[in-house]
């Protein structure tokens, strides 16, 4: 299961959220991040700014959550998978 997290390098939730969301992963159904720094476009910075770190499984669906994981969430979508 591939996921999105729009985050910054100097935030302690986005490095919590990541390190959450990684203890999901099974050896059966293993977890990809693309972790993006939204410091990194100015665009993105106007758009998620104070609500990182914020988690996307599909970029064309609303966010799953910001700021904490959300595991029930998270695992509705592995189970979806």
């Amino acid at each position: 299961m591939h996921f999105t997290l729009y985050s910054r390098s100097y935030c302690h939730l986005c490095q919590d959220m990541l390190d959450a969301l990684m203890r999901l992963q099974t050896p059966s159904q293993p977890i990809t991040v693309d972790v993006i720094d939204v410091d990194a476009d100015d665009a993105l910075v106007a758009r998620f700014d104070e609500l990182v770190p914020v988690l996307y499984a599909d970029l064309s669906q609303p966010e799953l959550c910001h700021y904490f994981l959300d595991e029930a969430k998270v695992r509705e979508v592995l189970r979806i998978a």
